[in-house]
């Protein structure tokens, strides 16, 4: 389990941790990874991971989703998809 590791040395580490957790179908660890990478300008990597996220269930993914249709970040604004996910994350 993932739990049991050392706390990670470098962000490489952390990185390499969190991969291995959305490798392995974890929708949390696919919401942070898109967090990362929607802070570092790589919004189509992030609207990917938050988007299977979603489609996972996770709340907080379909919340972020909203954002993006709300935003229009590497998607065309679409006020019906940004409700729809709205109401899927309560």
């Amino acid at each position: 389990p993932f739990c049991r590791h050392l706390e990670p040395e470098s962000e490489d580490e952390v990185e390499k941790n969190i991969m291995k957790r959305v490798e392995s179908n974890d929708p949390v660890a696919m919401v942070q990874m898109s967090l990362r990478r929607y802070f570092s300008g790589g919004y189509d990597d992030a609207f990917r991971y938050v988007n299977k996220a979603a489609a996972l269930g996770d709340a907080g993914a379909h919340f972020l989703l909203a954002r993006f249709y709300h935003e229009g970040k590497c998607v065309e604004k679409d006020g019906k998809k940004e409700l729809h996910h709205l109401e899927q994350a309560v």
